[in-house]
């Protein structure tokens, strides 16, 4: 039976996968910086038109404006900002293609259109965590510091392979 070396020029991100508690940390931060938003656009919306307000149908009709308004903000926001939200930077967490390579605008925007779904979060729970929106646009979501670290062996690692005795 043959073994193969290992390539130690690629970096493994499933070790740098942010856990359960800073995905949780990243979603608490990034839904009330969109309950900020929404309420500074109903201040806006009532100075222009407080009508508009006024005609509000029912719950319903606003949970779903809300959580179409979360999935389009948070796309634009991971598109221009390299994969990272506002809980994504405060918490040093990424989110990145499954190779590690940097989200393009179309994998964000389906990434977080995902989220609208109702059941989502709770595919959330567990360990590792490993959502929904993370499984079907085949991305996750990685710990800064970890890559960092990863990067550092396989320097390491090269330097070492390069020499010679």
């Amino acid at each position: 039976m043959a073994f193969s070396t290992p390539n130690y020029e690629e970096i493994d991100y499933r070790y740098c996968q942010a856990s359960t508690g800073l995905r949780f940390a990243n979603y608490f931060i990034d839904t009330i910086v969109i309950y900020i938003l929404i309420f500074a656009l109903g201040i806006v919306v009532y100075f222009i038109n407080p009508e508009i307000l006024d005609s509000r149908n029912d719950g319903i009709t606003e949970r779903v404006v809300g959580m179409i308004f979360y999935g389009v903000i948070m796309s634009f926001t991971e598109a221009m900002l390299n994969g990272k939200s506002i809980g994504k930077y405060i918490t040093k967490t990424k989110a990145v293609n499954l190779d590690g390579s940097d989200l393009t605008f179309e994998k964000a925007f389906t990434r977080n259109l995902i989220r609208i779904i109702p059941f989502n979060p709770l595919s959330a729970l567990g360990s590792p965590c490993n959502p929904w929106h993370d499984r079907w646009s085949q991305t996750m979501v990685v710990e800064e510091k970890k890559v960092a670290l990863q990067m550092q062996k396989t320097e390491l690692f090269s330097t070492v392979k390069n020499q010679t005795l």
